[in-house]
């Protein structure tokens, strides 16, 4: 069960991210007509944020990663459908354990949520074009992953 909560007032998340940096491109996901994100899912209950990492990985890439760090912590609000979201998400530097999948342009896969299938786009984005305006959730993230500090960064993120 997703550490998901939902009621008539609010939504609550608890989700896990992961930066996979390779030859100067990060990869992320992006729904169908939707703009990126980081990749990853919500933790399920009594799943540590590493495993629940991996997990999704496979799932969504059917590729094997190694988690190195945690990279940053945020806070996020933004509108759940009706609702607003107070979503936590752990966000982990990682890297692949195989060559499973291609490692430039543009593969397909696919997440659920809430019994529905979604259909994504993973893209290998050069970090130059995220310099250069791309919009990339949560926005507030971008600028530390351009410029990486030694220490774990935790941020806030307002879209509501």
């Amino acid at each position: 069960m997703d550490i998901l909560f939902k009621n008539d007032d609010f939504v609550f998340s608890y989700r896990v991210g992961g930066i996979l940096i390779h030859d100067g491109k990060i990869l992320l996901q992006r729904p169908k007509n939707d703009d990126y994100a980081i990749i990853g899912g919500h933790v399920v209950a009594m799943e540590t944020s590493m495993e629940t990492l991996k997990r999704e990985f496979e799932e969504e890439l059917h590729a094997s990663i190694e988690v190195d760090n945690l990279f940053a912590i945020g806070e996020i609000y933004f509108p759940w459908g009706k609702r607003p979201c107070h979503q936590i998400c752990l966000y982990y530097n990682v890297h692949l354990a195989d060559d499973s999948i291609p490692l430039d342009g543009v593969f397909h896969g696919y997440d659920e949520l809430d019994n529905e299938r979604i259909d994504l786009d993973f893209c290998w984005v050069p970090l130059d074009e995220l310099k250069n305006g791309v919009k990339v959730y949560p926005l507030e993230l971008i600028s530390y992953i351009i410029e990486p500090r030694k220490e774990m960064v935790y941020f806030v993120s307002k879209q509501i």
